[in-house]
């Protein structure tokens, strides 16, 4: 480690509600938080258009608008946003020891973990287009299902998640098509979640399915799903597609370090921040695959930025 390395109180790695709401409570805490905010500084919210339930904005505001909002709010303060990405991490060591864009070594007495978790995708090229201009592809049925009420949607996906947000849109919706690339009896959803969406009249199951291509040129307007047994194919008129096949928590480079579970979520200890290693902590989705909304995260982000005042607050009386 060279003498002239940047040594850092409190390290904050991505950006998003909970890295933003974790500089917030840091830098008003005077621990003069540096955060690198990743590839897409504000995370998955700046590809979100409209957002209508994240507290204080009666009116609404895009997912973009709403990020510049709090890393304003997080500068005000005092904390330093920097774009960039943590590509290395040597966090048993003391101090942390953390590479930059694989080049720039720093050092952090705490570092709050906030790299966020990205949505699985199909990869259609429409999928991607329709996605990217706000045209009613959606990775999120809590978020955005609001938007589609008395319409028909489609979502792709058979675990408990799709489940949920099928019978979460079958209240909004007029109609839910759930489209399943397994057939009867293959489901993964739990036994229960699988009851109670062939118990909900206005959704209907399409076995054996593969989604082909989704329609519309400004907008989504169809889908083409395809048979995988018959190798037929229809179309499906709809205004909304939802895709719940999973996400992935940014969380690879921590492999080896940090408690993990089997999808490579963090594990923290209950009711803190507080990842296996002293002096480090995991906030918002890359520590959280049950609700994964704004809020909740922005929560989890100011649960941080405390636990770590209070470690170094004990640790300086050591």
């Amino acid at each position: 480690m060279s003498s002239n390395t940047e040594h850092i109180t409190c390290l904050i790695i991505g950006s998003g509600p909970a890295g933003y709401t974790a500089a917030i409570y840091a830098a008003r805490a005077d621990l003069k938080p540096v955060m690198y905010t990743g590839l897409t500084p504000g995370g998955q919210l700046t590809e979100t258009t409209e957002v209508d339930n994240f507290p204080g904005y009666p009116k609404g505001i895009t997912g973009p608008e709403l990020m510049e909002d709090l890393k304003a709010q997080a500068e005000r303060f005092g904390t330093q946003v920097r774009f960039g990405l943590v590509t290395k991490a040597d966090l048993k060591a003391t101090p942390k020891r953390l590479w930059i864009d694989e080049t720039t070594e720093i050092t952090a007495d705490t570092v709050i973990i906030s790299t966020g978790a990205s949505a699985k995708w199909l990869g259609i090229e429409n999928e991607t287009r329709l996605r990217m201009n706000a045209g009613g592809v959606s990775a999120c049925a809590v978020c955005d299902g609001f938007f589609f009420k008395n319409q028909d949607v489609a979502i792709v996906g058979a675990g408990d998640t799709a489940a949920e947000e099928a019978t979460y849109l079958s209240k909004l919706c007029k109609k839910v098509y759930m489209i399943v690339r397994r057939g009867e009896g293959e489901m993964r959803a739990s036994k229960a979640m699988q009851h109670r969406v062939r118990n909900t009249a206005n959704i209907e199951i399409l076995w054996d399915s593969e989604t082909a291509d989704i329609l519309g040129k400004e907008a989504v307007e169809g889908a083409i799903i395809k048979n995988n047994k018959t190798g037929t194919s229809r179309e499906i008129k709809i205004t909304g597609f939802f895709v719940a096949i999973g996400h992935k928590p940014n969380t690879d480079i921590f492999k080896g370090q940090l408690t993990m579970d089997e999808l490579g979520y963090l594990q923290i200890i209950p009711g803190s921040t507080k990842t296996n290693i002293e002096g480090v902590f995991a906030v918002g989705d890359c520590a959280d695959k049950t609700y994964r909304q704004a809020v909740t995260a922005a929560g989890s982000g100011c649960m941080g930025a405390l636990d770590a005042e209070r470690y170094l607050g004990a640790a300086a009386l050591h």
